[in-house]
């Protein structure tokens, strides 16, 4: 698992979490609407959005969508466990994302723009070097 501390913006987190669980099925118009967040119930992997307002949309498979306003944070846990994550609002759209994620969740933090190569492969080296392995 992999450390996550970042400042980021909420849209990208929001990428993220629909890239981890429900791209496939998310509707376009839902997809392209930012206030339109997933959430899911705990037996199936948290994901959470605390928020001013929440209105509910829609449920589909293991998903429901809402649609928010004035989002205070995020809690994502992935069903396996590997992946948990928690974004916080610092200002406005602009937050902390705090956790630890799974390779794949990693790669997805990366296709979200969450996180750069640069970071990923540093994260890699100080991940390596804290379990005692030789990288180079």
């Amino acid at each position: 698992m992999v450390e996550i501390d970042e400042k980021t913006h909420l849209e990208k987190f929001r990428q993220f979490i629909i890239l981890n669980t429900c791209a496939s099925y998310m509707p376009a118009a839902y997809l392209h609407d930012t206030s339109v967040f997933p959430e899911r119930d705990p037996e199936h992997g948290t994901i959470y959005v605390e928020a001013v307002s929440k209105v509910p949309l829609r449920e589909m498979r293991d998903v429901k969508f809402v649609k928010v306003a004035d989002v205070l944070g995020v809690i994502y846990r992935s069903k396996s466990g590997n992946t948990d994550l928690k974004w916080r609002q610092i200002k406005g759209p602009f937050g902390r994302l705090t956790g630890t994620a799974s390779p794949n969740s990693v790669v997805n933090l990366l296709e979200a723009g969450i996180l750069r190569r640069d970071t990923i492969l540093r994260k890699i080296d100080e991940t390596a070097a804290k379990s005692g392995e030789d990288t180079g």
